[in-house]
């Protein structure tokens, strides 16, 4: 798990064999180098990413530490700290499980990459910004074997921190690509064979009606705009998710599973 890259970026004396331990220090003032990740399974999916290359910093309990070594062996190296000491590192009411770490951010998947070859399913995001709705959007996604998440450059939160704790390693487990604009991003798959379906609740269309088991890019909007006119413009087709029972909307992440189970079973089929 070494990387001369990242390697140079580290302090002498910052990270600390597993055997031995350390008091609190850094408090809520730690700068972090790179980005912070917390929780037992994006934790250990963030250090499994060969793409993020080692952590900058990893805090671990001792148990973890035991639990660590078992799974990446003795070379990757942490500092142990009880578990009060880990969450003076982290924002307030981070739910740790104890371990946390600061690492690089995985560089992210070029849209010509990720539309070859065209089949599967992609998902887009537009303006979806609220971490805990796009980590459940990236678990729903890997665990309904989405081929990778499209977002926006700007407007779009980190994969890391409350988002990584709600993906539960789904966030290195898709390629995510990071368009500085969607609408050519459409253009671009578009080309290479994929047919957009846009979310929307004023859709004439059901969602089951549209989707024909080709290569797909289902497009969500934000709870409250929803699919943006100039990205709703560039969808082959809008659809909307049927709800008999009469309530008016769904959460974007309750959207995002209900849509994407509906196109992998129209794969399967």
């Amino acid at each position: 798990m070494s990387s001369s890259r990242q390697g140079n970026d580290r302090k002498s004396g910052q990270n600390r064999g597993p055997g031995r331990r350390s008091g609190g220090g850094g408090g809520r003032g730690f700068s972090p180098s790179g980005e912070l990740i917390w929780g037992w399974h994006a934790a250990v999916a963030a250090l499994a990413n060969p793409e993020r290359g080692p952590p900058h910093h990893l805090w671990v309990t001792p148990e973890r530490a035991k639990a660590l070594t078992e799974r990446f062996g003795p070379k990757l190296r942490g500092e142990i700290l009880d578990n009060h000491a880990i969450a003076q590192k982290l924002p307030p009411g981070a739910v740790h499980q104890g371990i946390a770490l600061d690492i690089a951010a995985p560089p992210g998947v070029d849209i010509r990459d990720l539309a070859q070859p065209a089949q599967g399913i992609i998902l887009m995001l537009d303006q979806v910004t609220d971490p805990q709705n796009v980590g459940a959007i990236l678990r729903s996604a890997a665990a309904f074997g989405a081929k990778g998440v499209v977002m926006q450059d700007r407007h779009a939160p980190a994969l890391a921190g409350a988002l990584a704790k709600a993906a539960a390693g789904a966030a290195d487990a898709l390629p995510v690509c990071h368009a500085t604009n969607l609408s050519r991003a459409l253009e671009a798959l578009s080309d290479a064979g994929w047919r957009a379906v846009g979310l929307a609740g004023e859709a004439e269309h059901d969602l089951d009606d549209v989707l024909d088991g080709g290569p797909t890019v289902l497009v969500l909007g934000s709870e409250g705009e929803g699919i943006r006119r100039l990205v709703a413009e560039h969808c082959d087709v809008l659809a909307r998710i049927p709800m008999p029972g009469g309530f008016e909307s769904l959460n974007v992440s309750a959207a995002a599973a209900v849509a994407l189970y509906a196109a992998a079973m129209r794969l399967k089929s």
